[in-house]
């Protein structure tokens, strides 16, 4: 009684499985965002903390 036109038992794991990826790829890019953004913001904060010391009286 299956239909070729309906997903087999064998499509559903394999579509689950390219959405499991994607998802992950997706959390991976945020990842590295917020790295960059936090290896920035340590960066700016050196040069604040340094600008200060010089200037310091």
């Amino acid at each position: 009684m299956t239909d070729s036109a309906t997903p087999t038992g064998d499509e559903r794991p394999d579509d689950a499985e390219q959405q499991r990826l994607a998802l992950e790829k997706k959390r991976e890019r945020y990842v590295w965002y917020y790295l960059g953004y936090f290896l920035f913001g340590i960066h700016v904060v050196a040069f604040v903390m340094i600008f200060a010391v010089r200037h310091a009286k």
